[in-house]
Parts: structure tokens; C-alpha cells; sequence
């Protein structure tokens, strides 16, 4: 239910991701004022700004995070920059959405989720999956019995973004050591992965995991030529989840196929689903449910209510999906509801990333230890 008391948002970083994603998503909820962008670029955040309403433009965070007006920050900006802002937004009191990762190691974002609980501010992750209506449906099946006992849950994102040696690979850090494997396609996609998986079957127990770099020449962004350099740019774990179900994750960013790539299938003992949420000829994501006494997949239509006002499957994912992220968040805010999706959430997927890359390094099965506040 309303309360009628609208949110002030800041943005910083005004790049594509803010323009395509989040700031529709704030555009359509009727009880956010966008008061400010910020961005190391003026007249980019100004020309967004005056696109999408902020009354205000900054270059330089910290004076956004004194701004009394600003109640949440929105920080959309490069990865090595998500945790000192976020840790900056807490201080000043805000509540504050961050892209993922909120950091590349898990005890820093464990840590930052203790500040924002400390502070009394609410936090959220741009885990942007985990609000696709196709989801969100499953979700509620596993939650009423639907589906019955969970047995299985796979999930996967691959899709051929960097198939292409030629496409300029980006967020490899220059001083990137290059004499052994660097992860890539198991951090930026198995982080959504691992949230899909947990939000769906629980905390995982134990995996294991094999990564490999496919394309050892490429182009990398910001620099000149063909570099060599192995990228991980495809990965597979199995998963032990703690209640007894089984896993299976696999990320790439060379399979061929659409963005964004990801595909969750829950089995249970009385049901499965599929859900793909893969951009295929204007719709943005398909359903199908299959019962123990009907075996063949069918489609499901989910209702209007399932979509977020003025949205349908034909909407781009990005802004159909962040729509439904600022949805949640703002009204978690304003209406008391219970979070989800917090950066406690983003540090345990982080733990659960790192021990995926141990478990390879190490040839051998990886415990997981449930983080703590």
C-alpha cells in the first residue's frame, strides 16, 4: 500500500547501464523525484539529467552524499569504484543500490553490509535477474509446493558477447598479472548465478569446479592490438546445497546464443520448471512448467500483475527487469517491507565465487561457510 511520501535518489554514473536500466526504472515509479546525477563528466550527467528530471548535477561524490535532499544513492559506476562509494553513501546516511560486485573479495562486502545494518540504512544489489517475472514465479512454486521437494536446481548464463576475438574486452585491470588464468566469465555472470541459486534452493553446502580460457588472443579494451591473455572466459561447478538438492552452474561469454544468456531449471517431486531469460525475436524471457503427472513442458503466461506497471515481455530485459528492482527497493524503503537482495547477499555470492575459483585452483570439492554479521 502507498504512503504517499515520495524517495529522493542521486545517480552516479551516468554511463549506458544507468540510461538503458536504471533510470527508466526510477522514471516509472510514481513516488520517486530523481533529485541528482553525478558523473566525472558534466555534460554527460547534465544531458541525463535533463532527460530524466534530476534538478541536480555533481561531479564529485562526496558532495552528493551532503546533500540533505538525497535520501538514496545509486551507484552505477565501474566495479573497482562500487565499494568506496557504497561505503560512502552508508556514511552519510543514505540508503544505497549498488551494482555488482559490490567488491571482487567477500570480507570487504561482508563488512559492508555490518555499516549499512550499524547505520540503520537498506541496502540492494544489482542482482537485475533476480527480478525477471519468470523468476519470481518459480520462486513462489518452490515456496507453495508446487514443485514439491526441490531434487535439482541448474543454472546457466552463456551467451556470445566476446565470442568475437575482434570485441574489445572490458574490466581487465591493466596491472592484471597474466602468467596464469584470470577469472572472468565466473565473477561477472556466476555471481548472478550463484544469487539465482541460492535465492531459489538455499545456502550451498560444497563445489567443485573447472574453468578454462577458450580464446587465448583478443582484443582488451583500452589497449592497442591482439593481447594474449587467458581470460577465463567459460566455467563449470557442481553444487552440494546444504539441504540436500543438487546443482549445476556454468557460465560463458562465448556460447553462442543471446544476451543475456541465462537459463534456471528447477526439478522437483512433483514438478519442474525452465525459465530463460534469453532476448529472442522481441520477448524478453519465456516460462514453461512440467508436472509429475503431465511430463511435457508447458507454457506458462504469467498475468499483468506479474510485470511492472506499463511493462510486457516486449520491453528490452534491462529496463523490464530494473523496473522491477527499483520497484522492490524504493518500496522496501518506503513502506517498511523486509529486504532482500542486500549486500549480505552480494558478499555471500562473492564467498561462494571465490571458493568456485579455489575449488579449480585446487583440483578438489570446496566447503562453504554460511557469512556472518
Amino acid at each position: 500500500m502507498s504512503t504517499g511520501r515520495t524517495l529522493h535518489v542521486g545517480l552516479i554514473g551516468a554511463h549506458n547501464w544507468a540510461e538503458s536500466a536504471h533510470l527508466p526504472g526510477y522514471a516509472a515509479h510514481p513516488q520517486v523525484e530523481l533529485t541528482a546525477i553525478c558523473d566525472i563528466e558534466p555534460d554527460r550527467a547534465r544531458a541525463l539529467g535533463e532527460r530524466f528530471g534530476a534538478k541536480k548535477v555533481y561531479t564529485d561524490p562526496d558532495q552528493m552524499f551532503a546533500d540533505p535532499d538525497i535520501e538514496m544513492v545509486d551507484v552505477c559506476t565501474p566495479t573497482h569504484t562500487h565499494l568506496p562509494l557504497s561505503l560512502g553513501a552508508i556514511a552519510a546516511g543514505k540508503h544505497v543500490l549498488s551494482e555488482k560486485p559490490l567488491h571482487t573479495q567477500a570480507a570487504p562486502a561482508f563488512d559492508a553490509a555490518r555499516r549499512a545494518e550499524q547505520r540503520g540504512v537498506r541496502t540492494k544489489l544489482g542482482f537485475t535477474f533476480r527480478y525477471s517475472p519468470a523468476i519470481r514465479q518459480i520462486k513462489q512454486w518452490i515456496e507453495d509446493g508446487t514443485l514439491g521437494e526441490i531434487f535439482h536446481i541448474h543454472g546457466f548464463e552463456q551467451n556470445s558477447q566476446w565470442l568475437d576475438p575482434a570485441e574489445p574486452l572490458r574490466q581487465i585491470a591493466p596491472d592484471t598479472p597474466r602468467d596464469k588464468l584470470i577469472p572472468a566469465s565466473i565473477v561477472g555472470y556466476g555471481s548472478h548465478l550463484i544469487d539465482l541459486m541460492r535465492w531459489l534452493g538455499g545456502e550451498f553446502g560444497a563445489v567443485t569446479s573447472t574453468m578454462k580460457n577458450f580464446i587465448p588472443e583478443r582484443i582488451v579494451r583500452g589497449e592497442e592490438g591482439m593481447q594474449r591473455i587467458p581470460v577465463e572466459d567459460g566455467a563449470a561447478a557442481l553444487v552440494e546445497y546444504k539441504n540436500g538438492a543438487q546443482g549445476l552452474l556454468q557460465t560463458s561469454f562465448i556460447a553462442v546464443g543471446n544476451y543475456p544468456g541465462v537459463e534456471i531449471r528447477v526439478y522437483g517431486s512433483k514438478g519442474a520448471a525452465v525459465a530463460r531469460l534469453i532476448e529472442e525475436f522481441g520477448v524478453a524471457e519465456t516460462l514453461t512448467l512440467a508436472r509429475a503427472d503431465a511430463v511435457e513442458f508447458q507454457k506458462i503466461d504469467l498475468p499483468e500483475s506479474a510485470l511492472p506497471p506499463g511493462t510486457t515481455l516486449n520491453t528490452p530485459w534491462p529496463e523490464l527487469y530494473y523496473r522491477n528492482l527499483v520497484r522492490h527497493f524504493v518500496d522496501e524503503i518506503l513502506e517498511g517491507r523486509p529486504e532482500e537482495c542486500t549486500f549480505y547477499d552480494g558478499a555471500m555470492s562473492q564467498q561462494i565465487v571465490d571458493a568456485i575459483i579455489l575449488a579449480h585452483n585446487e583440483r578438489r570439492w570446496v566447503n562453504i561457510e554460511t557469512g556472518d554479521l
